[in-house]
């Protein structure tokens, strides 16, 4: 539990370094989960989305972080991350750089956070 402590407290809007796959992939399940319940509230206390926007606008830079970070530790820039707004094929690519494996050793964003 202490990753995701230092991933709201370290890295909440930071680009730079690296993420390893299970960093990015827990992110977006703890996301999902948390959507779901903003999404039920708003829902229960009929208050017409408006925690779904506040919790959209406060989560929007940490996504984009983590996600730069995760395109640094296969050993791209996070310019790739403009792919997404390519209908269809950037959101796939984008996928698929999420999914690959870390660049071994040290690389121009930082040492593995593997520590291989």
């Amino acid at each position: 539990m202490d990753w995701f402590i230092d991933c709201i407290t370290e890295n909440y809007a930071n680009f730079s370094g690296r993420a390893r796959r299970k960093e990015y992939w827990m992110f977006n399940l703890f996301n999902t989960i948390a959507c779901f319940v903003v999404i039920l509230l708003d829902s229960l206390l009929e208050l017409n989305y408006v925690l779904s926007l506040i919790y959209t606008l406060a989560i929007l830079l940490p996504s984009y972080a983590v996600i730069i970070r995760r395109l640094h530790d296969t050993g791209k820039s996070g310019w790739w991350l403009l792919l997404m707004f390519i209908p269809f094929v950037g959101g796939i690519i984008l996928l698929i750089f999420c999914l690959i494996d870390s660049t071994p050793g040290p690389n121009q964003y930082g040492e593995n956070p593997k520590g291989l």
